[in-house]
């Protein structure tokens, strides 16, 4: 009986300290990583030999509700890197009322030159469901049958166009950064199926200082498309770096088809740079991240030898 009593006692006690850490995990990865931003910083040779350098930044995946403090301040902050041209690569509300504090938030970007398409975050509010679905399914299914957004993502997509961003969903265009020409194309989410390649499709405008693909989920048959017409920079967002990742192993899922290798950061692609974001929210519904930081990201193009 007393040997009972201790292996009870044992594994009481290990229950115990599983719990505990299991508690102060998530309470990390939700109030701790999810509030802790960071800028990432690359540098690719990508222009003319003799151009100047022109700096991108790049933001994606706010997910704002109104009351993301912490985030609306570091978004804030970010017009103090000096970008000559930014890119939003959608998901930018989760509520709506997120569209003022978020075109508040960008400020003085919106002063400069830049370029958005959507994600279908911006069109569909977040729903609950089990978060440990997307550990072994694509969230694309919850979609099909929504099919009236309910988010204010036109009123989003207004407020961006009268600052002179340019609407890069199934468009393409051009818009002057500084003396440079940014020759740009972009589709709308792939993730519920609204992408229309075949409206920008055809030879990037070679004579463009860059030549730039923007889109809001890195599904393979976009990039490759991307690639094939000439695009120099790819830029998506969606993955969320993977949201949860293993310490050494790195990301779980990306929720698209997009390989695990190249869930976030900059890559080689087809011939072309890749960057996807990981990201600067979480959907309301799963407000956690573990070993995968919120970020933005500032890209430096400089001249080739």
């Amino acid at each position: 009986m007393t040997t009972l009593r201790k292996a009870l006692r044992t594994a009481g006690t290990a229950a115990a300290i599983t719990g505990a850490v299991g508690l102060a995990g998530i309470g990390y990865a939700a109030v701790i990583e999810r509030n802790w931003f960071r800028l990432r910083r690359y540098e690719i040779p990508l222009l003319d030999p003799g151009s100047p350098r022109l700096r991108v930044l790049h933001i994606s995946d706010a997910h704002l509700t109104p009351g993301r403090r912490m985030l609306l301040d570091w978004l804030r902050g970010l017009a103090d890197h000096e970008p000559d041209f930014v890119v939003n690569t959608g998901d930018s509300l989760a509520h709506p009322d997120a569209v003022e504090p978020f075109i508040s938030a960008l400020g003085p970007l919106l002063e400069r030159p830049g370029a958005f398409v959507y994600g279908s975050n911006d069109m569909y509010s977040p729903q609950f469901k089990n978060p440990a679905r997307y550990l072994w399914r694509s969230s694309r299914a919850d979609y099909s049958k929504r099919t009236v957004p309910d988010l204010p993502w036109r009123e989003l997509g207004t407020a961006m166009t009268d600052a002179g961003w340019l609407d890069l969903n199934n468009r393409k265009g051009v818009i002057k950064a500084g003396d440079r020409r940014v020759a740009a194309a972009g589709v709308h989410d792939s993730h519920i199926g609204l992408d229309r390649y075949d409206k920008v499709a055809g030879t990037a405008d070679a004579d463009a200082d860059l030549r730039l693909g923007v889109l809001h989920s890195p599904e393979p048959a976009n990039l490759n498309r991307f690639a094939a017409d000439g695009y120099q920079l790819l830029l998506a967002g969606h993955t969320h770096g993977g949201q949860l990742c293993l310490p050494f192993y790195g990301t779980l899922v990306t929720n698209c088809g997009i390989d695990r290798r190249r869930a976030w950061g900059l890559h080689r692609y087809a011939g072309t740079w890749l960057h996807v974001s990981g990201g600067l929210g979480t959907s309301p519904t799963a407000p956690v991240r573990f070993a995968c930081r919120p970020e933005a990201s500032i890209i430096d193009l400089v001249a080739q030898d």
